[in-house]
């Protein structure tokens, strides 16, 4: 997709004529930029905001600056850009520290590895730093808020690439979203001619469908239309719901020989299930959901009552920060470049006020820094470069680029370099790359990538169990506890939301081995207890009871290692007994 920069004038020329006397410097213009991409004007006002290109009540842009194009789907940059609507709310709104500038910028970097034109991003200080820019400031951020914060006319809303999230897909509507074959979920699927009506059940035949044949002249079929599209929202990807109207579908109606509408047939797995007519919502609505539950029977541990394991867990991140201006030292005359000052100066402002308050520094120039000291820094010394780095990675804006890196490069040279010192890797260095690699869970897409990626999985995986059976140093096993945590925690989720794993059962296997060879020898750190613990019992929390990981479980008697664990202490109990019940 193209990239655009809209750029508005909101003095509409007046800051050109009357800044000089007013300010006692000249600027051009008071900018508004917005982003364009797809179709869509994104900006940063009352919230996120978006609209067709051109429509909003700033009017026509004054410059469209062409930016670059982004190879990156669609999915990933919605998703994105959810997290930063975490960030850019509208009451976090600042004319000066936290305005649309700054947005684009932020939005800029993901989508394309560099921002937008420094003489935008800049002018706030530039206004600040005259006589009377500081005195003005909180009359200026109240007059243009009326401005800078106005709604988009509903007309002007596109009703295209809405950045809904649903289960982590883009989506139209609640209940809709694309599922793995590119057929749309959630919605009764009108269907008129032959052909799409054998795709589609195509497309269920590892799963369930039923076709539902109606006739533009029968009323008592419109009475359960309602009941029939809450029940494709209700299905989700379970199931293929397809309405057929035998008035204008005459080959279908020529191949099932209907005699009467309403009449509904049901196919499980790809074979005839059930017949039926009449409009009876009740018959309707039992019928389709006993249909999905027998494509669907619900997993045994759902009947479980789990505190731990059935919520939705948030990753364990490493954010405190330490003395910056000892670490710097620490890096000689590396700590002169200007990529370090810059990070110093994001960590310290955010630290301080919140996100919201910390314009992203350029990363790109962060990252190409990090790679040349991977690449050419002594081992011993590292520690510093990867701890800095790993500061700034609590933001989801920074984590959030790293993954809008080709093959995620910074992440992967940092673990190879790490996996490839082996034992030889010094303490200092091993314990803050997983500290790093914890707090790249704080981006959703990133954490993804990490578990999909087979090359970057592997490394991630190598360095976890590596680092869980360091005998030597207890802190470095409670962080590779934490970073197993954080992998299972994703996988986890994913099970839940999108009934699949994100990380191969061939991973999983390798990485619940060495966990509870961990939790087998582990004697020292209730920490590290607590995190083996919990990643074993997220790991086989729903997963398939005929796969290889439960094999695994049962051949390494993983339930009794885990009773084990009853005596080390009374705060774990509870836990231990919820892990054995899904082992059992």
């Amino acid at each position: 997709m193209d990239v655009e920069l809209y750029v508005y004038d909101l003095s509409q020329g007046l800051a050109r004529q009357m800044s000089l006397s007013f300010l006692g410097t000249h600027i051009d213009a008071v900018y508004h930029t917005a982003l364009v991409f797809g179709g869509i004007e994104y900006f940063f006002g009352a919230g996120i905001q978006q609209t067709y290109p051109g429509a909003t009540h700033h009017g026509r842009p004054m410059e469209i600056i062409p930016l670059g194009r982004t190879d990156l789907p669609l999915d990933t940059v919605l998703e994105y850009l959810d997290s930063l609507k975490q960030i850019y709310t509208i009451e976090s709104y600042d004319l000066f520290t936290h305005n649309c500038n700054n947005f684009t910028n932020d939005f800029a970097m993901f989508l394309l590895g560099k921002g937008i034109p420094d003489h935008i991003t800049s002018l706030p200080q530039t206004v600040l730093n005259t006589p009377f820019g500081q005195m003005l400031k909180p009359q200026l951020d109240s007059a243009m808020r009326g401005i800078t914060q106005a709604p988009v006319a509903p007309t002007a809303v596109p009703t295209h690439h809405q950045p809904t999230s649903v289960n982590g897909h883009s989506s139209m509507r609640i209940g809709q979203v694309i599922g793995a074959s590119g057929l749309t979920t959630g919605q009764v699927h009108q269907v008129t001619t032959l052909k799409k009506l054998e795709t589609l059940l195509t497309s269920a035949r590892n799963s369930c469908a039923v076709i539902f044949f109606t006739s533009a002249t029968c009323p008592p079929c419109k009475l359960v239309y309602p009941a029939y599209d809450e029940l494709a929202a209700e299905a989700g990807d379970k199931a293929v719901l397809i309405k057929v109207d035998l008035s204008e579908a005459y080959e279908i109606g020529s191949k099932y020989q209907v005699r009467a509408t309403p009449t509904f047939l049901s196919y499980l797995r790809g074979e005839k299930e059930n017949e039926w007519v009449g409009a009876n919502e009740g018959q309707l609505r039992g019928n389709v959901r006993m249909l999905i539950q027998m494509a669907h029977p619900p997993h045994p541990h759902n009947n479980l009552r789990l505190r731990t394991l059935q919520r939705r867990h948030k990753p364990v991140t490493y954010s405190k920060i330490p003395p910056l201006e000892k670490l710097i030292a620490k890096m000689g005359a590396r700590g002169s470049d200007p990529a370090v000052s810059a990070l110093k100066d994001f960590i310290c402002t955010r630290g301080a006020s919140g996100a919201s308050s910390a314009p992203l520094p350029s990363l790109p120039t962060i990252t190409a820094f990090m790679v040349q000291s991977i690449e050419t820094v002594a081992p011993d010394s590292l520690f510093p470069d990867i701890d800095l780095l790993r500061c700034a990675l609590v933001d989801q804006r920074v984590s959030g680029y790293l993954a809008s890196e080709h093959s995620n490069s910074t992440v992967s040279k940092i673990f190879t370099k790490t996996n490839m010192l082996s034992e030889a890797c010094p303490y200092s260095l091993r314990i803050v790359t997983l500290q790093l690699a914890c707090n790249l869970f704080t981006s959703p897409i990133l954490a993804t990538q990490l578990l999909q990626d087979g090359e970057l999985c592997t490394k991630l995986l190598q360095l976890v169990t590596s680092s869980l059976l360091d005998t030597a140093h207890p802190p470095v096993r409670v962080a590779a506890a934490s970073l197993a945590f954080n992998i299972a925690a994703c996988n986890h989720l994913r099970r839940l939301e999108e009934r699949e794993d994100v990380l191969k059962e061939s991973a999983q296997v390798e990485l619940i081995a060495c966990l509870l060879e961990t939790l087998t020898n582990e004697n020292e750190s209730k920490d590290c207890v607590r995190g083996l613990l919990t990643a074993i019992g997220l790991l086989v929390y729903g997963a398939p009871r005929q796969g290889e990981l439960v094999e695994l479980c049962n051949a390494l008697d993983a339930k009794g290692t885990v009773e084990a664990e009853k005596s080390f202490s009374d705060d774990l109990k509870d836990l231990v007994l919820e892990v054995e019940q899904v082992l059992a």
